[in-house]
């Protein structure tokens, strides 16, 4: 079912049909988990902690988890590690097996056996994947207090999975989040930022290195409780909170499928009294 797809760093991801986009980026799978995750959410320093608690949301082939108890260990090989995956599908960890880059054999195993057992203890790790809906599996991750020092908020684009970036999903999302800890995401859509402001949390932009067009202004998006260890939103990014592409996606119940959810966004775009997308884009020259 799963068709490997090579990117550009030699890693392979996987293409969804039912959400039209591959799992991970064209550019390189195994960098966009290091660059965009583990790195963003400051695993580096952290690691030198002595226990580390870490939640993957759409866990998918694993390459967050794996890249960040790979430096988590690189930097402090006896750091106790707790990975909670939340994953829809147990098919597609299981089809990843067969297609993994080169992780460190520790790693390896912890990636085995959520994939076959979904859960693993080993005497540096404990690892759970849970397998269903995020929107009714993170509740229990609520409801038991668990917090997260990384979080890495992975699913689907906002358009083709709406669902979860709604402001009840992410509110659930950031009490699962630790007074210090840092959530990171490649999305960098206004409505996604709006609804983790809503959920209480500042918000950092993931820039880019080297952005060739206009349109490159950020690769994702960094919150914390705290609004220090942030590289803030540039004016421009500020601005676009403000227009209709600002207004979140709503899931009053966390049950309405993603064409309702979609629904429910345009309509109140359409009355909302806000600037144009398209006019902020014409001011900022961004094409």
């Amino acid at each position: 079912m799963w068709q490997p797809q090579p990117t550009a760093d030699g890693s392979f991801t996987f293409y969804s049909p039912e959400f039209g986009e591959t799992f991970h980026s064209l550019g390189g799978a195994r960098q966009e988990a290091f660059e965009k995750f583990a790195i963003a959410t400051d695993l580096p320093r952290k690691a030198q902690a002595s226990h580390l608690r870490l939640l993957d949301i759409c866990y998918g082939l694993g390459y967050n988890t794996a890249a960040a108890l790979e430096v988590i260990w690189q930097h402090n090989p006896t750091c106790q590690v707790t990975v909670i995956g939340l994953e829809l599908d147990l098919g597609v960890p299981q089809a990843a097996l067969a297609v993994m880059p080169p992780w460190p054999a520790s790693v390896q195993g912890i990636l085995e056996g959520l994939a076959q057992q979904q859960q693993v203890t080993t005497p540096s790790c404990e690892a759970r994947l849970l397998i269903g809906d995020a929107r009714q599996t993170i509740q229990d991750l609520v409801r038991q207090g668990f917090q997260a020092d990384a979080i890495f908020l992975d699913p689907f684009s906002p358009q083709r999975c709406p669902q979860l970036w709604t402001v009840e999903f992410l509110r659930l999302v950031a009490q699962c989040l630790a007074p210090a800890g840092h959530l990171a995401t490649y999305c960098r859509a206004a409505a996604v930022r709006a609804a983790l402001q809503a959920a209480g949390l500042h918000l950092g932009t993931l820039p880019i290195v080297a952005p060739q067009h206009s349109h490159e202004w950020a690769q994702g998006t960094v919150a914390r409780w705290q609004a220090d260890q942030l590289i803030p939103l540039s004016l421009m990014e500020q601005e676009h909170l403000q227009t209709r592409a600002g207004i979140p996606y709503r899931d009053p119940h966390l049950r309405d499928s993603a064409e309702m959810i979609r629904s429910r966004r345009q309509a109140e775009q359409q009355t909302a009294n806000r600037e144009s997308t398209s006019r902020w884009r014409h001011r900022w020259g961004i094409t």
